[in-house]
């Protein structure tokens, strides 16, 4: 079993920027596909961006304002958010998948293990 915990939300002003992190205990492989998925009011859960052995992918509505690197110890995974818009506000959950893949794995049912979620908040 992974656990994976997500901290650094809040409420940011538009053009700011917010760090994510997301910590993970348990049976964790620092080679595991992660991810970053957000769910706004009222939406579905979309996909953020992701790490994979095939290299990082966005969603092309973050593309160039956010990066996801690996993190280092406790910490698994960051997302890094930069030039945030009002369209940004959602929950924010860190997912990892079981294993290592080449993929781009952007679809949400393709991960094992979710946290509970951070909330972000941009004001416009």
């Amino acid at each position: 079993q992974v656990q994976l915990v997500e901290s650094g939300g809040g409420l940011v002003q538009a053009g700011g920027s917010l760090r994510l992190s997301c910590e993970a205990s348990g049976s964790t492989s620092s080679d595991s596909a992660m991810g970053w998925f957000r769910q706004a009011p009222g939406k579905d859960r979309a996909f953020v961006a992701s790490i994979t052995w095939g290299g990082t992918f966005y969603a092309d509505s973050v593309k160039g304002r956010f990066t996801i690197p690996r993190g280092a110890g406790k910490i698994a995974l960051y997302l890094q958010m930069n030039a945030l818009k009002f369209e940004d506000t959602a929950v924010y959950y860190c997912a990892s998948q079981e294993g290592p893949s080449f993929g781009y794995e952007s679809n949400w049912f393709e991960y094992r293990y979710w946290g509970r979620g951070t909330q972000v908040t941009v004001s416009s």
